[in-house]
């Protein structure tokens, strides 16, 4: 049950991220609230993963990286950024090291 809490807490990091660039600054008012309510969720979530068993290190590792190869994608491809191969290899090694995380997480 832990992992469905980190998969939720994930999406609201991201949530609360693309929110902050559609804020302008946190001059529009519903990106704003989105922002602040997509953080507030995340950590939440976040730490009810933490109290249902998922290690510290192993949790944020997942939540940190993920959300920011995430928050990469859906700049390039909804946002109009760039995204280089470089970036783009990048995005796979850190898939690769979320990957070896988790595998040196079990026992």
């Amino acid at each position: 049950m832990g992992w469905v809490f980190l998969a939720f807490a994930i999406l609201g990091e991201v949530t609360a991220t693309v929110s902050l660039k559609l804020s302008n600054g946190f001059t529009k008012p519903v990106p704003s609230v989105i922002v602040v309510a997509g953080y507030v969720m995340a950590f939440y979530l976040l730490s009810q993963g933490l109290t249902r068993g998922i290690p510290l290190g192993v949790a944020y590792g997942i939540w940190a990286s993920v959300g920011v190869a995430l928050v990469a994608v859906i700049g390039a491809l909804f946002l109009g950024e760039s995204m280089t191969w470089a970036q783009v290899g990048g995005i796979i090694l850190v898939i690769g090291g979320v990957t070896l995380l988790e595998m040196g997480g079990r026992h």
